[in-house]
């Protein structure tokens, strides 16, 4: 099995079948049917230049309601199997509170309050059981304050519902209230410092292809080894990269280095000298032993 070489070296083809889109999602289709429109984008572009190429899937990182707006990375061809990694990062909203009557005095030292862990049932509509449920708001700040509105920025674990905390939140303020507008600014390691739309990335799939130009291409999309940063990084040997594209684990013979703050238990994420991504897995052995497996493999990347 041929394994990558260093991210800044691939194709476009090869970019493109383990590549992420931080796509600036637009208000009205949902999460899933954007993720449709770029993957059947890429099978068409690749159908046409690379007659024996195509990818069969593309996932989104953490569903945004058909209103809402912001940052939804789309990983496309074997990129989505890194979507457990949007899972363990923290996501960043910037949301209006609709309050339902004058926003009071003190607006800001309630919101506070509800900084720390909180309890959330999620909505009738949601694809997820309804059980009550601890979640993480790591910070709230108030952007600006008008006479029934609160602009709010929101920095909260995976799996909040911002909707659920504006209802919260209005109940606390004495007013009531709901979400307004919501636009994600954030969902780690992505944020809105380098968003595209989905024309901006049809137009790099097109100068590609009509063109010869795959510059923008090189702009618009990133090596699916994007979505790791923050992960530790464990560095094994080529030969050992081989042994665990056919399914072995990670022995201590074949490991080369491991982060200094990786800690048994860790998620990790694996890599050849030229730093291309190989697999993700769990730390569970001592990389300085003669024998043993240190990395017990969860998903295999190439």
């Amino acid at each position: 099995m041929t394994l990558r070489g260093p991210p800044e070296e691939r194709t476009p083809t090869e970019l493109l079948t383990f590549g992420v889109v931080n796509l600036d999602k637009p208000p009205g289709p949902s999460s899933h049917q954007v993720s449709g429109w770029l993957r059947d984008a890429v099978s068409d572009t690749l159908s046409d230049r690379e007659s024996a190429v195509s990818i069969e899937q593309a996932a989104h990182a953490g569903t945004l309601d058909p209103k809402v707006t912001g940052c939804l990375p789309i990983m496309l061809g074997d990129a989505t199997r890194l979507a457990q990694v949007f899972l363990e990062g923290k996501k960043e909203y910037v949301a209006v509170l609709e309050c339902h009557g004058r926003v009071p005095s003190d607006a800001e030292s309630i919101v506070s309050e509800f900084v720390g862990p909180i309890y959330q049932k999620p909505p009738r509509k949601s694809a997820v059981s309804r059980r009550l449920r601890v979640r993480t708001v790591h910070r709230i700040d108030v952007l600006e304050r008008e006479d029934r509105r609160l602009l709010l920025r929101i920095r909260c674990e995976s799996g909040t519902y911002v909707r659920k905390l504006c209802h919260d939140l209005g109940l606390a303020l004495g007013t009531g209230g709901h979400m307004g507008h919501l636009r994600r600014t954030m969902t780690s390691p992505f944020d809105d410092t380098d968003l595209y739309t989905a024309a901006e990335f049809l137009d790099a799939l097109a100068f590609w292809v009509e063109d010869d130009d795959p510059e923008t291409l090189y702009e618009v999309v990133d090596p699916a080894e994007r979505i790791l940063e923050g992960i530790p990084r464990v560095t094994i040997a080529e030969s050992a990269a081989h042994e665990v594209a056919n399914g072995a684990q990670v022995y201590a013979p074949g490991v080369l280095s491991v982060e200094d703050e990786a800690t048994a238990g860790d998620l990790v994420a694996c890599y050849t000298p030229d730093r291309a991504a190989v697999c993700l897995g769990e730390l569970v052995g001592d990389h300085d032993a003669t024998s043993g497996v240190v990395v017990s493999l969860e998903r295999v990347l190439v």
